[in-house]
């Protein structure tokens, strides 16, 4: 986008702000600026809709005024349903536990437990809660509804269930952004939005841990 303006771009890129220094074609004129990332829900709906706008500007389709109008109006609207990502995400887990062999009780725990936790993520979010403690509080609640399959001794593998349950929370974005930002060399991006990713997924599994202690449930089950 800033080449077909014709300008150039340095980008850092942090978990907590964005360090960006546009740069004349001439090299005479730098203008720098840093802002702050918020913790927000991913919307892949905007995330697409943006990709759409760079591409429509790199083809020379529209000019800058358009194109920043365009831009705050993408980001100052959602059209993704928060029921319609709820219901997906819940699907979507189900069928991973589906994959790893769950069955169909274990399906439906599964199912439960990814309902439950991923609409208090979203309520947590949307109010402005911290992010770790946001997964920490979700994967203690999808484990204590994961463990009920083996509490109840109602299917045939628990261990699926329970271990399925949280995967919802994988940090799976930033864990594949830090290898493009190495692939590429850009080593700082790298090694914050992977500590970034590990303190995520150390949440997350402390929330699983304490679950499975409330439930008393065994890690041999897993």
């Amino acid at each position: 986008m800033a080449q077909a303006f014709g300008t150039d771009i340095e980008i850092v890129i942090m978990p907590r702000h964005i360090h960006m220094s546009l740069l004349s074609a001439d090299g005479r004129e730098t203008v720098t600026t840093i802002a702050p990332v918020p913790h927000a829900p991913i919307s892949f709906n905007v995330n697409t809709r943006l990709s759409e706008l760079s591409w429509e500007v790199a083809d020379r389709r529209i000019d800058f005024c358009t194109a920043r109008e365009k831009f705050n109006t993408i980001i100052s609207t959602d059209r993704q349903s928060a029921l319609w990502v709820l219901c997906a995400a819940t699907v979507a887990n189900a069928s991973f536990c589906r994959l790893f062999g769950g069955d169909l009780i274990a399906m439906l725990t599964v199912a439960i437990a990814t309902f439950a936790g991923y609409l208090i993520k979203q309520m947590m979010l949307e109010r402005g809660a911290d992010l770790r403690f946001t997964v920490v509080v979700c994967a203690f609640v999808s484990a204590v509804l994961g463990a009920s399959d083996g509490l109840f001794h109602i299917g045939t593998t628990p261990g699926i269930a329970l271990g399925t349950s949280v995967l919802y929370l994988v940090p799976g974005i930033p864990f594949l952004n830090s290898f493009s930002d190495m692939i590429y060399r850009r080593y700082l991006c790298a090694l914050s939005r992977f500590f970034d990713a590990v303190v995520l997924t150390a949440c997350l599994s402390t929330g699983l841990f304490a679950g499975m202690m409330l439930m008393h449930s065994s890690f041999a089950a897993l």
